[in-house]
């Protein structure tokens, strides 16, 4: 049953992690015509594409990746539930436990996004194009920016992933005691 577990659980958050990289791509405004992020689009636009003729954007907020995230997340909580537990559990309590799971994935989406963006910085400081390397800039940056100016380069040295990745994991223990 662990080993159930654990597959289902797995595939979930696999299904989760690329519906949320979809939204935060959007919202950083993302090149498109990477490989990388078509890759996404073509994953998640079986539940996008329906959903986006019933739900018009929202000024800026695709309405229909952020409720095709919401729903990802609501099933895969329903569905560890049921395996975990063998039942249903309150509206609520399921609602809020799929709320932490999609801010939880979000910080540790950027967690390692931060540090694969240090890490490939580290080894290819300014080499040649990577599609990888060109959606983790898109998604960091807005992040590791503002950390910059607060807390300048020390002699070259970069230490702006080094505090958001602390940031986050802050916050990820806040959360663990919510």
């Amino acid at each position: 049953m662990n080993a159930l577990v654990f597959i289902v659980k797995t595939l979930l958050n696999l299904a989760l992690f690329v519906f949320l990289l979809r939204l935060l791509l959007q919202w950083v405004r993302a090149d498109f015509r990477n490989p990388v992020s078509q890759a996404i689009v073509r994953l998640t636009n079986p539940l996008v594409m329906p959903l986006r003729r019933i739900l018009p954007p929202v000024g800026k907020i695709d309405t229909a990746s952020v409720l095709a995230v919401l729903i990802v997340a609501f099933v895969g909580t329903g569905i560890m539930l049921a395996l975990q537990f063998l039942d249903v559990p309150p509206v609520l309590f399921w609602l809020r436990l799929t709320l932490l799971g999609i801010v939880r994935s979000i910080l540790w989406t950027y967690f390692y996004a931060i540090l694969l963006y240090a890490l490939l910085s580290l080894i290819a400081p300014g080499g040649g194009y990577s599609p990888v390397q060109s959606v983790l800039v898109s998604l960091c940056e807005p992040i590791l920016r503002p950390i910059r100016r607060l807390i300048p380069p020390i002699a070259g040295l970069d230490l702006s992933p080094l505090w958001a990745g602390i940031a986050i994991q802050a916050f990820l223990i806040l959360l663990h005691s919510a």
